[in-house]
């Protein structure tokens, strides 16, 4: 199975070509510090050929949910540190997926500080979980110019800090709604300045913090996670392929790790511009490694990688229950149940307690 062959991405040689998706889980502090117990987490999930973290927040205005964790502190960065020692002495490789949430937040989880985001547009029908409870979303703060020059920066240092705490390398979340996306969006951006109102002022943000990042820690150690379909968190975008498209020339420019894409469903009947399929859409764009990411299973996995669509296939829930994949997937056996219930917060239960075979 090529699911099961090793390959070279960045300065790294995997394992395997599996993936293991970035996943929140709700299990750090209220001061973003992961513990013994996430310790344990990636450490049962290090035959993955790579770990992707789950979202760790760049700074505190990143944050938008609690629970979540930082790399922005002493404390957050020893924490990873014990991450990063066991996983690499299990013999895996591990990047820190970047996180800041931008308009995906609430006032309560942030201090009383107003989410901030390219323009000053609420999230329409969702709510967001905060420790009083679901609420609906407020109106974001529109960010200033320079203000927007502070959060690149404070991706470059929490690139920097992800290095220190003994990772492998970093992924920019500009999926799913979250900041980076939110600049790339339509839907909510609608600047007249330099990050706003064309498809190349739009990208501005997301290339510009891959620059910096690459600046900031090296060559083939900086990856990107891009969304072009996904409509959760009120994303829309008028003509995707154009300025995906655009992106991407931007992003071959630079020495990536990889690009990884996550290949959403939507209603076609209501969005007829955009593509059926991201991976294989954009894919031959892309000079980059590619890991395809959204509802893989065993056969569509090894399928993708035979057809050349993807150079790695990212496995989300099917590893959050069963933390030993590439050897289930070896032998073909019966895969864990995820119970759905305990996959945010809570203690150790559907956690860490999915067993392995054999056990």
């Amino acid at each position: 199975m090529k699911l099961l062959q090793s390959i070279k991405i960045g300065d790294k040689t995997l394992q395997n070509s599996m993936a293991m998706a970035p996943m929140t889980r709700s299990r750090a502090s209220f001061d973003g510090v992961v513990g013994e117990s996430t310790v344990t987490y990636y450490k049962q999930r290090s035959s993955a050929g790579l770990i992707i973290t789950e979202a760790i927040n760049i700074s505190a205005q990143a944050t938008g949910s609690p629970m979540t964790p930082g790399i922005y502190t002493d404390e957050q960065i020893a924490s990873w540190k014990k991450v990063t020692q066991t996983v690499h002495e299990n013999g895996g490789v591990i990047y820190a997926q970047l996180w800041h949430t931008g308009r995906v937040g609430h006032s309560l989880v942030k201090n009383g500080e107003l989410p901030v985001a390219p323009s000053a547009i609420a999230i329409e029908g969702q709510q967001h979980f905060t420790m009083e409870g679901m609420k609906d979303y407020e109106t974001p703060r529109a960010l200033e110019l320079n203000e927007i020059a502070q959060i690149i920066l404070d991706y470059k240092k929490a690139a920097e800090n992800a290095m220190e705490a003994g990772f492998d390398g970093v992924e920019l979340h500009a999926a799913f709604g979250y900041l980076p996306n939110q600049f790339l969006a339509e839907s909510s951006n609608q600047r007249n300045d330099q990050y706003g109102g064309s498809n190349e002022n739009r990208n501005r943000f997301v290339v510009e913090v891959m620059q910096t990042l690459v600046q900031a820690i090296g060559a083939n150690k900086v990856a990107i996670r891009i969304s072009p379909t996904s409509l959760y968190n009120s994303i829309f975008h008028s003509n995707p392929a154009e300025q995906f498209t655009l992106l991407l020339e931007e992003l071959n420019q630079l020495p990536l790790a990889y690009v990884h894409i996550m290949n959403v469903p939507f209603p076609a009947d209501k969005f007829p511009q955009y593509p059926a399929n991201s991976v294989e859409t954009f894919g031959k764009l892309i000079q980059h490694p590619i890991i395809a990411n959204c509802g893989f299973d065993r056969e569509s996995g090894e399928a993708t990688l035979q057809n050349g669509s993807a150079q790695l296939i990212a496995y989300g829930t099917l590893f959050l229950a069963n933390p030993d994949l590439p050897k289930r997937f070896e032998l073909n056996e019966a895969l864990n149940e995820p119970d759905r219930t305990t996959m945010y917060g809570g203690q150790d239960k559907g956690y860490i307690d999915y067993p392995f075979l054999n056990n």
